[in-house]
């Protein structure tokens, strides 16, 4: 037999596939298809079908891979900076290195959605809020956003919501971070409102007219301001007030809450993440009570199991953009929540007292330097201030000291009237502060006890905070290495991951995330740079963005990309925008989409400025050429957008892509194409080719950026000729037509290593490998299980793409058993359960990726199977309708352990249901969960000091 795969055991695509040769010819069997190259041919329409060598240099080793990207790495230059803007260095501790942000356990678990298997990650979730919302002081907090431009720009949707859209304009600080001004002027453009930027004395004659004002605090200068006479001004005019609060600040100075704050931002990057040269980090958002329902993104709460004990689920807003659609209150899919659970430990680390000690020592130092500066004769802009002093310089000094700067390897941020702005950080020591005094004086010698005298008598102290925070046994309990060791492993054993089994979700692409890809990223040769060091100082990060484009663009076929988007619904965004923008044309607001599309997108095209309208499908799961005619026709004069997902969420390449291109673009519109599924298509087929004007492309899945239990994620675009221009723009310079979308250039760099090294190591033969091996697995498994459900969707061969879609309902109408049923069953056979009841009710769509074995492919056809054959009990009367292994599910050791057993069937059948179970038992740490109690009743932060006593 030819070979199927072209490659040998000591190259990295064979530790990648998890498919051999002799695995292939047996499925083919099964498929009864003589060749893989023969599949393809039927799954994919020839008249698409990509027929050259992608123009990507052949596969390194690992070790080539870590060569090159060393020598690339070596080309960035690791200043000291203390440039400051929401950017501080930080100290991520040893035990978090290596047993969470380098531990499989914590980054290759999927986003929370199945719960019962999630409550490690859940709890530490639900512990980020709790650190959030005490330090902000207000009572509802999220689990984590993208950064803090991108969470202010939700706040300021939330203002515009809360108003119910009566007023159209939202007023932003000059004193505001500038990136966070680009990126809010970008979101609210897209809406239609106005942005005005001023000082806050420009804005009271303009009360009236607020949605929302946005204050810093600290400003971007440094400086502590009393916003208390301002608040109240704001809300007598009836408009909110959004903060941008330092969290390392808040744990000495008032919290935004005393001063009645509606909404705080902002980001935990301080607290223990890397600077890399802008991400990933986690930001925040709290609010008042009476806004929960308004808070963008997931909140984590408590509700109940079956057994009446305690257990955290995502509730409210969990996935409400696939239900509200574009009513939802933001497209986020992605979060941070690996970076976020990160934060959360770093603050468990160090406890209260800790991270009060850390922001007591910055800042005594920051007085130091000013008491210095000041005896100098250059006297900081502000007498109040945390860690950043603005120094006021004419050209002549200011050039000189930045010379003498830049010899010594400082960066500081600069002005455009020469000033100076100097941040300091956890990293900072005494001895730095003199070098720095040395940079405005070379003769400075002076001791540390003389300085502090100076400073104590000449600056007035911190306002304090008087309200207590992070009082939570939690916060307080895991002082030593082994307690904290042993906490995180705790909840790692309670969460599923890619460690234990495979996680067949359709659309999400729970592929290998290589030890070999990720070990670059926490290299500080990438992850020691601020993102706005001069550009100069980071030439290997723009060889390693330049490579990645260049192969982007070729797997595309589109000739430009952006790095910007740092998830893949912001990617929806980005190439919304970019749309709007060559258009021009504020009467083309119609956006067409199919029912198969990917969820996010009705949110993302509103967030846009677009009118959804839907688009149907017909019985085979393709796109109704008969009704999208009808739909063009009706609306062809509008019409802006058709976002359509390739292949469909229904699991088909369907014949008539091009046709639909062309249509759209013969009525004026451009054809978006969310790249979510392009784990079918690399090497195979293109979407420049096919008539794509825009698409995005998902590195948490197609490029092995682990998920972290929600992200990070990052959604570069790829777009063509004629948008060019109209790709997101650097938020301090604002040179595209779009503007920014993120808070630096390109979002999370410091995981871009790993696409980098899964391209490069896979080489163009691995990579097109890789899709056919995804497609033949789907393929094999669907053929395995449609003896026992049936196949929702396949093309007229019966082929289906990398997912395919099992119809349960049939299921539902004979037995009452759901699908919810059959994921609360999955669990006990060890497995996370497939996407369920997307895109269509009461369905599970499955996508196996080309990184599993044929051995794991076949165990979790055999649980499905078994559960068939269990509710074949319930259709024949054999077991109870309502009292049965579906029902009952998942079961716990509480459970099986308990003196009483009174269910109708074994103890052993309830969590052994297959002998292969016994060698690799994972146990759910809770039983079912009340969803319905949990939003009903709202519990989003740690339980209080009593109720832990009580517990």
């Amino acid at each position: 037999m030819t070979k199927e795969i072209s490659f040998s055991k000591d190259v990295f695509a064979s530790r990648h596939i998890g498919i051999s040769d002799c695995d292939i010819k047996q499925m083919l069997d099964v498929l009864g298809i003589k060749s893989l190259d023969s599949l393809i041919d039927e799954a994919i329409p020839e008249h698409i079908r990509y027929h050259h060598s992608l123009d990507i240099p052949q596969a390194l080793s690992e070790q080539e891979a870590f060569k090159q990207l060393h020598h690339m790495g070596d080309k960035n230059q690791r200043f000291r900076s203390l440039i400051g803007m929401g950017y501080q260095s930080a100290i991520l501790p040893p035990v978090l290195m290596r047993n969470v942000l380098k531990n499989p356990g914590w980054y290759t678990a999927y986003t929370p959605y199945q719960a019962e298997i999630s409550q490690g990650r859940l709890e530490m979730l639900l512990v980020f809020q709790t650190m959030i919302s005490d330090l902000t002081g207000l009572p509802v907090a999220n689990a984590s956003l993208l950064d803090e431009a991108t969470a202010a720009a939700e706040a300021m949707m939330m203002c515009h919501r809360i108003s119910r859209s009566t007023k159209d304009m939202f007023f932003v600080s000059e004193l505001c971070h500038p990136q966070t001004i680009a990126v809010v002027k970008t979101r609210v453009k897209s809406l239609g409102m106005t942005c005005v930027v001023g000082s806050l004395s420009e804005m009271e004659s303009q009360l009236d007219l607020l949605c929302g004002v946005l204050v810093q605090y600290p400003t971007t200068d440094g400086s502590i301001e009393d916003y208390r006479d301002v608040v109240d001004k704001i809300h007598h005019a009836g408009s909110l007030v959004v903060v941008a609060a330092d969290l390392l600040a808040l744990t000495l100075i008032p919290p935004p809450s005393e001063f009645d704050a509606d909404i705080v931002v902002g980001s935990t990057q301080r607290f223990g993440m890397p600077l890399g040269l802008g991400g990933p980090h986690a930001a925040f958002l709290s609010t008042k009570s009476k806004f929960q329902r308004q808070i963008p993104g997931r909140l984590v709460g408590v509700s109940h199991d079956a057994l009446g004990d305690p257990a955290y689920r995502l509730t409210l807003q969990t996935r409400e953009q696939h239900i509200r659609r574009d009513k939802a209150t933001s497209n986020i899919c992605t979060a941070q929540a690996l970076p976020a659970i990160l934060a959360t430990f770093y603050a468990i680390y160090h406890s209260p007292e800790g991270l009060i000690n850390i922001a007591n020592r910055v800042h005594y130092l920051t007085t130091l330097l000013a008491t210095g500066l000041d005896k100098l004769g250059y006297k900081p802009q502000s007498e109040l201030f945390f860690d950043t002093i603005k120094i006021c310089l004419d050209k002549a000094k200011s050039d000189d000291v930045i010379s003498h700067a830049k010899a010594q390897q400082i960066n500081f941020r600069i002005y455009d009237d020469h000033a100076i702005g100097i941040a300091l950080d956890e990293k900072t020591t005494y001895e730095e502060v003199l070098i720095l005094l040395q940079l405005f004086d070379s003769e400075v010698n002076w001791d540390e006890e003389t300085l502090a005298q100076d400073a104590q008598q000449q600056y007035v102290p911190l306002p304090k905070r008087h309200s207590d925070w992070c009082t939570h046994p939690t916060f307080n309990s895991y002082h030593s290495e082994h307690q904290l060791m042993r906490y995180i492993t705790k909840l790692q054993n309670r969460d599923l991951s890619l460690v234990h089994s495979m996680i067949p979700l359709g659309s999400c692409t729970m592929k290998l995330n290589s030890t070999s890809e990720l070990m670059p990223v926490t290299w500080p040769k990438f992850s020691d740079l601020h993102p706005y060091a001069p550009k100069e100082q980071w030439t290997g990060y723009q060889e390693l963005f330049q490579q990645l484009e260049t192969w982007l663009c070729d797997i595309t076929g589109l000739p430009v990309v952006s790095l910007q988007p740092n998830s893949g619904a912001q990617g929806e965004y980005a190439g919304l925008l970019a749309i709007r923008a060559y258009q021009n044309q504020i009467d083309r607001n119609i956006c067409l989409i199919p029912t198969s599309a990917h969820g996010t997108n009705p949110a993302s095209a509103a967030m846009a400025g677009l009118n959804v309208v839907p688009v149907s499908c017909d019985d085979m799961g393709n796109v109704s050429i008969d009704d999208l005619k009808a739909k063009i026709s009706v609306h062809k004069d509008r019409l802006s957008t058709l976002m359509i997902t390739y292949p469909s969420t229904h699991g088909v390449f369907e014949q008539s892509i091009r046709e639909i291109c062309s249509l759209i673009h013969d009525n004026g519109g451009q054809v978006y194409l969310d790249g979510a599924n392009m784990n079918a298509q690399i090497g195979l087929c293109r979407p420049g080719d096919y008539g794509v004007d825009v698409c995005h492309l998902n590195f948490h899945k197609t490029f092995c950026v682990p998920h972290g239990g929600g992200g990070p994620g990052m959604g570069p675009i790829a777009v063509a000729e004629h948008l060019r221009h109209c790709v997101p723009s650097d938020p301090l310079q604002q040179n595209t037509e779009v503007g920014a979308i993120a808070a630096t250039a390109y979002a999370s760099p410091s995981f871009l290593p790993v696409p980098w090294s899964y391209m490069a190591m896979m080489g163009p033969d691995g990579l097109k490998d890789a899709s056919r091996i995804a497609i033949l697995n789907a393929n094999y498994m669907a053929k395995c299980l449609s003896e026992h459900y049936p196949i929702l969707f396949s093309n007229e061969k019966g082929r289906v793409a990398h997912e395919f879609i099992i119809d349960c309902r049939p299921l539902r109408q004979s037995t009452g058993v759901t699908v919810e049923d059959i994921a609360k069953r999955l669990m006990d056979f060890g497995y996370h359960a497939p996407t369920i009841s997307w895109p269509v009710a009461d369905t599970m769509m499955i996508e196996p990726t080309e990184s599993e074995s044929k051995m794991e492919l076949d165990r979790f056809c055999q649980a499905m199977i078994m559960i068939r054959k269990e509710i074949s009990e319930i259709e024949n009367n054999t077991m109870d309708q309502t009292n049965n292994l579906l029902k009952n599910a998942p079961h716990t050791a509480k459970m099986i352990a308990s003196d009483e057993w009174t269910f109708p069937y074994s103890r052993q059948r309830a969590v052994y249901p297959l002998p292969w179970i016994y060698d690799n038992k994972f146990w759910p740490s809770v039983a079912r969960i009340d969803n319905a109690y949990g939003d009903r009743n709202v519990v989003c932060s740690c339980p209080s000091m009593a109720d832990y006593g009580e517990d």
